[in-house]
């Protein structure tokens, strides 16, 4: 206790409130947080549940100790996911976002008085760490109720423990987490929020639920946000991976997008079928398959997941984007594994761990072994669509710990089936090759897409919001979409493509187009297309398309590069589609064009305004493919 109120550097009320405690848990080690989570070593199972006054008692988590870690399960179906709304600031001078008190009509201060109070009736967990990255990162501190060890146990994961000496060195604080799950229900309807708050020289951040994806995940990525951009720099929303191919060519690949838009997925070796081959796709109309055949896969090395740093110190001069991870772990989605044999490497990870695991939403049971595929249900015969793991990297094969630079950014799309008779925005081939300014336009409306499995649903087409990681931020669109622009002119030797997932047209084909197109890609390896092998697609939305594509000695048909030319979308499904795609580009990029936007930026956007063409994208910002 001495150590912490004297080396903790807080603010008075906070370190007065801290002191007043029940009592003070200052973990040093993860394992101490695994059996605190379940209350106990001799506990296989816990449930995190919350006395309210005028309330019966409320279950927020249950907790079975697997053979091979944790298994954390919500109650309510709705915890499962997160919304993509829960996110309010508070004392932010330059904000887009909703503040708490225009919301609720009443001031932030009382609620964060109250959130003090409540901590301190409770056995509080400290969890210093440093957010974003150990040499560049911030010190961040967690203060948490002790029944929720689990929750500190998964931060620790993402963003590790701080190695704090009981030499008398001093831990100071950029920011705070402060965890108070009840208040959902007391202040919030049931409903998740996060809240932003600057104060006392500090970001501070107040949790009001117990998932991980608002909160330890997402919660500490909107931290690096805000302090990014008062430095004018970014942290992306994407994954990277080295490729090494069979003839020792390496290229790295960054993919970025909204949630369910392919970044863990680009991290995996291609799923292939029983014999061997791999699924292009299945025609939605007729059932028809298309396979091909792939002998000898890449060699995958993995740099981030889900948050790329692309911190200044780290950036070269040499024309291509340098990024380094912003975790320590990664919140892996797998939904897509549905059964023995899907993603062998994945599942030997997780079953054999050196080290015990934290699965989120899996159907376990205590001293089971926790399965990939063994997903919890959100109603009777209906899975949830978002069960996750917490995969550390250092059990990561392959894993790659330095900056790396970028060849190829990739931004996904999930896209629904598009036919003549029922167009979407569905139009896109395996790949596309963008111009610069294009790829920025991306990246400003960044679209949510089709049936997206890790936040609560939303119809139709929506923006994840400038460079998709805009849910997370706390500041304003245009100071982003500046920061990306400048990233952009200053990398001039990173290339840009554009990969769907789920549908090209009318074919059903899962996370396979940017598989092939990694595959393909860094076969390639440096060499660039000549104008001669690429042709504007048929939307300049699109950019490019190549004219035709062999793959380890197979033709793949035009009509998946072009889908005008499936007979189940002809031009006059294409075109319906690529209007809508134009719509909704408009829609959203009429918000960037405040008087702060670059002028650069404003002509991009009145580019698109004005229907520009590829070549006048390229025009604007000189491209290299």
């Amino acid at each position: 206790m001495a150590f912490i109120l004297s080396n903790l550097c807080l603010p008075d009320e906070i370190k007065q409130f801290v002191s007043e405690a029940r009592g003070i848990i200052l973990p040093k080690e993860r394992d101490e947080l695994i059996d605190l989570a379940l209350n106990g070593t001799d506990n296989d199972y816990y449930e995190v549940t919350y006395h309210i006054e005028g309330m019966e008692p409320v279950t927020e988590a249950t907790i079975a100790r697997c053979k091979n870690g944790l298994a954390v399960n919500y109650p309510e179906a709705y915890m499962r996911r997160r919304d993509p709304d829960c996110m309010l600031v508070n004392n932010i001078e330059h904000t887009d976002k909703q503040c708490y008190s225009d919301k609720f009509n009443k001031p932030f201060e009382d609620l964060r008085q109250q959130t003090f109070e409540w901590l301190k009736q409770n056995e509080l967990i400290l969890l210093p760490f440093i957010a974003g990255n150990d040499k560049l990162g911030y010190p961040t501190l967690l203060i948490a109720p002790r029944n929720a060890a689990f929750f500190a146990a998964s931060l620790a994961d993402l963003q590790g423990m701080a190695d704090l000496k009981y030499d008398g060195t001093n831990f100071i604080p950029r920011s705070i987490i402060f965890l108070a799950p009840p208040f959902r229900h007391t202040h919030f309807n049931k409903k998740q929020y996060v809240i932003h708050n600057i104060q006392n020289g500090l970001h501070e951040m107040f949790s009001y639920n117990l998932y991980l994806g608002p909160s330890a995940k997402k919660g500490v990525y909107g931290l690096l946000l805000s302090m990014g951009i008062k430095e004018g720099w970014t942290t992306l929303h994407g994954s990277t991976v080295k490729v090494i191919t069979p003839y020792d060519n390496e290229i790295t690949f960054l993919h970025e997008g909204a949630s369910g838009s392919g970044k863990s997925e680009m991290l995996e070796y291609a799923h292939r079928q029983a014999d061997g081959r791999l699924l292009l796709g299945i025609n939605t109309v007729d059932g028809s398959k298309k396979h091909i055949t792939l002998n000898q896969s890449c060699s995958l090395h993995p740099v981030t997941d889900d948050m790329a740093l692309c911190h200044p110190e780290f950036q070269n001069g040499k024309g291509n984007l340098v990024v380094t991870d912003a975790e320590k772990a990664w919140f892996v989605r797998v939904n897509h594994i549905q059964k023995y044999g899907t993603d062998p490497v994945l599942e030997s990870m997780t079953i054999h761990s050196k080290k015990p695991l934290i699965f989120l939403n899996m159907d376990a049971r205590p001293r089971s072994t926790c399965l990939l595929w063994e997903h919890i249900e959100d109603t009777p015969g209906i899975t949830c669509p978002n069960p996750r793991v917490v995969i550390p990297r250092d059990i990561v094969q392959n894993i790659c710990n330095e900056p790396v630079e970028i060849e190829y950014r990739s931004f996904g799309i999930r896209t629904p089936p598009c036919t003549r008779e029922k167009p979407s925005y569905g139009i896109f081939g395996i790949f596309h090759l963008l111009p610069p300014s294009l790829a920025w336009l991306w990246r400003l409306v960044a679209p949510r897409g089709f049936s997206n499995p890790s936040i609560i649903d939303t119809e139709g087409l929506s923006s994840e919001g400038v460079g998709s990681y805009w849910p997370f931020a706390t500041g304003r669109q245009v100071d982003h979409a500046n920061i990306l622009l400048e990233q952009i002119i200053k990398t001039p030797g990173t290339r840009y493509i554009l990969i769907p997932n789920q549908h090209l047209g009318a074919w059903e084909v899962g996370f396979m187009p940017q598989w092939i197109a990694r595959e393909y890609l860094a076969r390639r390896g440096q060499a660039q297309f000549n104008y001669e092998k690429i042709k504007p697609a048929r939307s300049p939305l699109a950019g490019y398309v190549v004219k035709s594509m062999q793959f380890e000695g197979t033709m793949i048909a035009d009509k998946f590069f072009e889908t005008n030319l499936q007979p189940e979308v002809g031009e006059e499904g294409y075109d319906r589609g690529a209007t809508m795609l134009y719509d909704f580009f408009i829609k959203e990029l009429k918000n960037f064009l405040t008087s702060d936007i670059s002028p650069l930026g404003r002509q991009i956007i009145e580019c698109c305004l004005d229907k520009g063409t590829v070549q006048d994208y390229e025009n604007i910002i000189p491209a290299k493919y």
